[in-house]
């Protein structure tokens, strides 16, 4: 099991999304814990990394938790995502490893990793994106 944390941005409909260089399909913001943290610290730095803002520690809210086969990797390598939203400070900026920032919608099913997927559909159902 891949245990990693995402940062779940909405707006007019739209979730942040990022493509890493190299790769063809966009993920949910977020990442792999270092050892000994939490999933607040984990989400503050892997945040600060791909998109250079700073999360509001206090801000952050759990949203849920998914699971599903790991993009990319061999059958039965599972990733567990929990979710999370939190307000930030500064302006979203592609940075590090990831080559775009991109605003999607559930119509983007066919260029996201199975876990967003299932995260997408999530907040389809609850309304949040079209």
């Amino acid at each position: 099991m891949i245990d990693k944390i995402a940062f779940i941005l909405i707006q007019n409909g739209t979730i942040l999304s990022t493509r890493t260089k190299g790769k063809e399909v966009y993920y949910i913001p977020g990442g792999k814990r270092e050892s000994g943290e939490t999933d607040g610290q984990t989400l503050v730095r892997e945040v600060k990394e791909e998109l250079d803002v700073d999360i509001q520690p206090d801000s952050i809210n759990y949203l849920e938790t998914f699971t599903a086969q790991s993009h990319g990797a061999k059958q039965g390598v599972m990733v567990q995502m929990t979710c999370y939203t939190a307000t930030f400070e500064g302006s979203l900026t592609a940075s590090n490893e990831i080559a775009e920032l991109r605003w999607l919608n559930s119509g983007h099913m066919a260029i996201i990793s199975e876990v967003d997927k299932k995260i997408f559909s999530y907040l389809k159902s609850k309304g949040l994106i079209g």
